[in-house]
């Protein structure tokens, strides 16, 4: 009933008698309604005054600590094909423990002998060096046996030379002292003849000294004929040297051209001898490349490239494996707004998938199933999503994380702030203003500058 009627039906009824009407109609409903809303307002209030715990929240995944730790594919620096598969997926395989084998599919490393032949053109060239390097110990003695034969040449050619010029000086006195004898001749030839005019001197004696002065001027004649051959002999002598300095400077220079075309040839064979070495290394470093072997313990995840005969270039992905040994860490992702409030070594609550959990964000003391950890790497860029990285791990001052917790699963982070009211929270949420800034202080900002 609207009960829009004027006429009442408490005057027809006495409502009392009804439950309905016992509970409703008596005097002290209002009061108990004030009461109610006094004790819900006194209530509203000091639960307004409780604290808060502010916090960031976010998503991620589970992840490692270290980079060697998480999952990998192994490829081959080779192109090649599949020959055989020495595991299976899902397999435990130990560091250096063969997965697969390959073979080449380029045509310059399909000979089989390719190493032995490479050896012995090794072993043909390092015996062409010594070749060489004998020739050049040879070319060298030869030098040096044309500079002794050049050097003693010289000497015996310098001596001549020198008695050349002695013979010469000898000649040149025994020529003036043959042009004073031919003087004196001369001299006591006309004295002769002065004298035979006279009468004083016979024809005979006249007829000696003409004799005398013949003889003289003959001896003269043949002392300048011998003073001449001496002066050319110190010209056959200069000469000589001159001769002897060219001939034997091409002969050297000769020897010298041979010697640096012999070191020439020897340094050449050298270096194809390095290289042809550098390449048996390589053939031998890709022969040991046709078995791919797990670099670290772990579990083989899963084939990428299956079929045996299938071929694949270099760098493609063969099989993906998951290290056996390993540290948990949990990769979670804030808001650039949010970065300034995060330090290394502050703790964070997480919640995995998988593991039942009661959460409240800003009562972390009453929450139930998550676990504890703490920040030891935050970003300085940001990812490709806007938002920063950062990864956690477990909190050593907390309970381990679950044993059957694998890398991928998904997990929800609570990075725990200040505390404040829960009126302040509520402005907060309200005017969409970030949490408070603050910076650690005291021993926790001393350890946290350690950590970073």
């Amino acid at each position: 009933m609207l009960n829009i009627s004027n006429n009442k039906v408490s005057e027809f009824f006495d409502l009392e008698q009804y439950k309905s009407g016992q509970a409703t109609l008596h005097k002290d409903q209002h009061r108990l309604f004030r009461r109610v809303l006094l004790v819900s307002t006194i209530m509203l209030v000091i639960i307004l005054f409780l604290p808060w715990t502010q916090n960031i929240t976010s998503k991620g995944l589970v992840t490692t600590l270290k980079p060697n730790q998480r999952p990998q594919t192994l490829q081959s620096p080779i192109p090649g094909r599949i020959d055989a598969w020495m595991v299976q997926e899902g397999d435990f395989v130990k560091e250096g423990d063969t997965i697969l084998k390959i073979s080449e599919i380029k045509s310059e490393y399909f000979d089989e002998q390719l190493t032995d032949r490479t050896g012995e053109q090794i072993r043909a060239k390092s015996a062409s060096v010594e070749a060489y390097r004998s020739k050049v110990q040879a070319l060298k003695n030869q030098y040096a046996a044309l500079q002794k034969e050049q050097q003693l040449k010289l000497e015996q050619a310098k001596n001549k030379l020198l008695q050349s010029k002695l013979k010469v000086e000898s000649d040149s006195i025994d020529l003036e002292a043959v042009k004073t004898k031919a003087q004196i001749a001369q001299t006591q030839f006309e004295r002769t003849v002065t004298l035979q005019e006279k009468g004083l001197k016979a024809v005979k004696d006249v007829e000696e000294y003409r004799n005398k002065l013949q003889e003289a001027n003959a001896k003269l004649i043949s002392q300048e004929n011998k003073w001449l051959a001496s002066k050319n002999e110190v010209i056959n002598s200069e000469l000589n040297i001159s001769t002897i300095q060219a001939t034997y400077g091409d002969k050297l220079a000769k020897a010298q051209s041979d010697l640096f075309s012999a070191e020439s040839n020897a340094l050449d064979t050298e270096a194809q001898v390095s290289k042809l070495e550098n390449s048996l290394a390589n053939y031998v470093k890709r022969n040991s490349l046709q078995f791919i072997t797990a670099p670290q313990d772990g579990y083989i995840n899963k084939a990428i490239k299956s079929g045996i005969g299938e071929t694949f270039k270099e760098g493609e992905p063969l099989v993906g494996i998951m290290p056996a040994n390993y540290e948990l860490a949990v990769e979670m992702y804030v808001k650039p707004i949010d970065l300034p409030l995060l330090h290394k070594g502050e703790h964070v609550q997480v919640e995995f998938e998988g593991w039942p959990a009661i959460v409240f964000s800003g009562w972390p003391n009453v929450s139930y199933g998550t676990y504890g950890a703490q920040i030891v790497a935050i970003e300085n860029f940001a990812s490709q999503n806007g938002m920063y990285r950062v990864l956690i791990t477990r909190d050593p001052d907390y309970g381990p994380w679950p044993e059957a917790l694998r890398v991928g699963s998904g997990a929800k982070t609570i990075a725990l702030l200040e505390d404040v009211p829960i009126w302040f929270e509520i402005w907060r949420q309200i005017n969409s203003f970030p949490p408070n800034f603050y910076t650690p202080t005291g021993q926790d900002a001393a350890q946290m500058s350690d950590s970073k």
